[in-house]
């Protein structure tokens, strides 16, 4: 199986004002921005992770076939939990994580993140003028040491904790860098 990302989409919007990924620009919503990003960039399957009562029907691009939902029945216990829960059914090879409020982010930078992780065989962060972004990518092997971090862990934490090697990736996209909030 090729490479699978992971949408965290399970937050509140609390910083934004709630519903920040049903918000549009220029006519698309925000989450629809954001798979659009992975799907052009040549992701495969995106597994996008909700909360319980999530009201995402604006949301077109939820009916593609290659997008599937998830629910983190307690996305109270952070982000974390949702990279879990996705992680948990993801398979695939490397896995991409990015938030589903970074609609900024250009297909061709998804894409040299993927091969880079490919390539090098280690988990790559993006990095626009050496400040570290998302998509985060790491190859099949890191997938347990996640899985088996403590809840109350950090994605930094569990992926230190996996003993891969992490390399920075220089990109020319400050969407790694931009969230809606």
């Amino acid at each position: 199986m090729g490479p699978v990302a992971i949408v965290p989409a399970a937050g509140k919007g609390e910083r934004f004002g709630g519903d920040k990924l049903i918000a549009t620009i220029q006519g698309n919503t925000i989450l629809d921005l954001t798979l659009a990003s992975l799907l052009d960039g040549g992701v495969g399957r995106i597994i996008v992770v909700i909360e319980p009562a999530a009201h995402l029907a604006p949301v077109r691009r939820l009916a593609d076939e290659r997008v599937q939902t998830v629910v983190n029945e307690d996305p109270s216990r952070g982000m974390f939990s949702s990279i879990q829960t996705g992680l948990g059914i993801a398979g695939g090879d490397p896995v991409l994580i990015i938030p589903g409020d970074m609609p900024f982010v250009r297909p061709e930078t998804v894409a040299a993140v993927t091969r880079a992780c490919l390539r090098e065989r280690a988990i790559v962060v993006p990095t626009y003028d050496g400040t570290r972004g998302h998509p985060i990518a790491f190859r099949r092997e890191v997938h347990k040491a996640v899985l088996n971090a403590p809840v109350t862990s950090t994605l930094k934490e569990a992926l230190a904790l996996s003993g891969a090697a992490r390399i920075e990736l220089p990109v020319d996209d400050e969407g790694v860098l931009r969230d809606v909030d």
